[in-house]
């Protein structure tokens, strides 16, 4: 019997074949576009302005808003550690979109292996040259794994393999399992000690110094090692997990359900996720840690990204209050090339050299906010000509 080519391109896909015939077209989602833009704006400039407009009204700022704009010293959880595991998260609710319009227009497993193969090395390559110190042309000061675009690169490569290759079922079962196969590692594994003749660390040790993924990169990485506290090889269990959630995310809004029953379902995970990190880090002893993108930490910050994507989608989308979402969608657009552009140019001084004369005439803290939103406009500005002029640096 011949095979049939749509169920090819819907196994290809790793849906199952009723979902991926009510599946719609591989249009746009709007509401995923805008919360990238959200997203970047934070990075690009708009913690800068927070910080600058915040001081204005409130000096000194009150502690708890202290605690959501900076990252907590180890165990625990911010806003601003929102950031890069919602970076991860869009990036994998892109992905069905993607993979389906590439598979529409007649590309196969090689074809999107290629792809896959050529953007995970391009964002691993960017990634190093944004921190890993890539530029300095220099072995001494060069860090192979210290990046957020690194960690998507293998959030990417390997949820894009789980997507390609397996049905929803074991895409959801490989998710758990790379949480509860983490978890195990972290906790139930001794922890050699780097220095010869020194006993081992106990397992489950999860200190700033001492943790199985961290005895990892000093392994394998040696003197490259980023020497923070942060951690990747092994946390990249994590990285594909978290990219995972988004992965799902992107799937429930390619169905044909209501879009209030997107948002309901969105909702639903989102508390899900929730109630599942905070009973992992609570009873299982694995607590929400940024650095070591704990499996308690993939749930709670996931649970957080899903309400985020419910929020935007049923206001952009559902309801239609599309306007006010414009300026992340300018960012959006063109997220890689606006990550990349403020690690080698600093907006706010190429706004100083034109107004910094105007805010040494203001009080200190007006100038410092006048320079932050100005130095954001030039850079928003340049995004928004590469927009209309439809020019999209994509990988």
């Amino acid at each position: 019997m011949a095979t049939d080519p749509r169920v090819s391109k819907e196994r290809l896909a790793g849906v199952s074949g009723a979902s991926a015939a009510a599946a719609p077209p591989s249009e746009r989602v709007l509401s995923i576009d805008a919360l990238r833009g959200f997203d970047m704006f934070w990075i690009t400039g708009g913690h800068g302005i927070l910080v600058a407009v915040a001081t204005l009204f409130v000096f000194p700022l009150p502690d708890w808003f202290e605690y959501q704009i900076n990252h907590p010293d180890w165990i625990g959880f911010s806003a601003w550690d929102m950031i890069m595991p919602l970076f991860l998260f869009v990036v994998g609710a892109v992905m069905p979109f993607s993979f389906a319009k590439r598979m529409a227009a007649g590309q196969g497993r090689v074809q999107l292996y290629r792809k896959v193969v050529i953007r995970t090395l391009v964002l691993f390559v960017l990634g190093m040259a944004a921190q890993g110190n890539l530029c300095d042309c220099n072995l001494d000061t060069l860090h192979i794994f210290s990046n957020t675009l690194q960690a998507i690169a293998m959030g990417y490569l390997f949820s894009a393999i789980l997507l390609i290759e397996t049905p929803l079922v074991v895409q959801i079962l490989a998710t758990g399992g790379l949480l509860a196969g983490y978890w195990a590692l972290m906790t139930q594994v001794p922890i050699p000690d780097l220095v010869a003749g020194n006993p081992a660390h106990p397992a489950g040790t999860l200190t700033e110094d001492v943790n199985f993924a961290m005895y990892v990169d000093k392994l394998v990485f040696g003197r490259f090692q980023d020497q923070t506290t942060y951690t990747w090889i092994v946390s990249s269990l994590g990285f594909i997990a978290t990219t995972m959630l988004g992965v799902f995310a992107g799937k429930l809004l390619r169905t044909r359900a209501a879009g209030w029953a997107k948002v309901l379902w969105l909702v639903l995970l989102g508390a899900a996720c929730l109630a599942g990190g905070w009973v992992w880090s609570y009873y299982l002893h694995f607590p929400i840690i940024k650095h070591l993108w704990t499996s308690s930490m993939v749930l709670w910050s996931g649970g957080w990204c899903y309400l985020l994507l419910a929020l935007f989608y049923l206001v952009i989308d559902v309801i239609g209050w599309r306007r006010w979402a414009y300026p992340f969608i300018v960012i959006g657009s063109n997220a890689i090339f606006a990550y990349m552009i403020v690690h080698f140019i600093n907006f706010e001084s190429i706004a100083g050299t034109v107004l910094g004369g105007v805010a040494s005439h203001l009080q200190p803290e007006y100038g410092k906010a006048l320079l932050a939103i100005s130095g954001f406009a030039v850079l928003w500005l340049m995004l928004w000509y590469m927009y209309r002029k439809r020019t999209f640096l994509r990988i």
